[in-house]
């Protein structure tokens, strides 16, 4: 792992992003790893877009400003796709996230992203499959996880039960599990 993994994750109020970002920190603090997980947001308001990051880091993290060039981008929301530049700063290897039914390749072409690799995954469906409603927050996080492997699932896992109650941690746990196995990567479309 380089110095800094940076992850952005772009999604609007009351979504999640900002404890799908918390999740994936404690997750790394269980691997012990040094973690900063924060969100950006003014005074938005429930459905207004925002962003949250997480660093990690295998040494203490001294650095305190936002993430302007991720090697990770999950997209919660595939209308933000519209409104905002989910690539911008994005590292020549890094990886974007999309909540989306379209082929990885096509999103790859529409946003016009070079290097880059762009994963997909039908998070909302995942999501009212398994929850009865479309927050897709864990759905990314099961798809980041597998995109860019920077924790054990099992340590998502961990960190999903102490988080929430039993039934309802156990169902967020099957999301991540299903978006974990459907993510769709670029390459890998031939």
């Amino acid at each position: 792992m380089s110095l800094f993994q940076e992850i952005r994750w772009h999604g609007r109020g009351g979504q999640g992003a900002w404890t799908a970002s918390e999740l994936l920190a404690k997750a790394a603090i269980l691997e012990g790893k040094h973690v900063q997980s924060f969100p950006e947001f003014g005074p938005e308001r429930m459905g207004a877009p925002l962003a949250a990051y997480t660093r990690i880091s295998n040494k203490p993290i001294n650095l305190h400003c936002s993430i302007y060039h991720p090697n990770l981008a999950v997209v919660l929301d595939p209308t933000l796709l519209k409104t905002v530049s989910v690539a911008t700063g994005l590292t020549e290897d890094g990886i974007l996230v999309i909540n989306s039914e379209e082929s990885p390749m096509k999103l790859k072409r529409k946003l016009c992203v070079k290097s880059q690799k762009v994963w997909t995954v039908p998070a909302t469906d995942i999501a009212i499959q398994i929850l009865n409603v479309p927050i897709t927050n864990t759905a990314m996080l099961g798809a980041a996880t597998r995109a860019a492997s920077l924790v054990r699932l099992e340590s998502i896992e961990r960190v999903v039960r102490e988080r929430f109650r039993s039934e309802l941690a156990e169902r967020n746990i099957a999301v991540i599990e299903k978006a974990y196995k459907e993510a769709r990567e670029s390459g890998a479309e031939g």
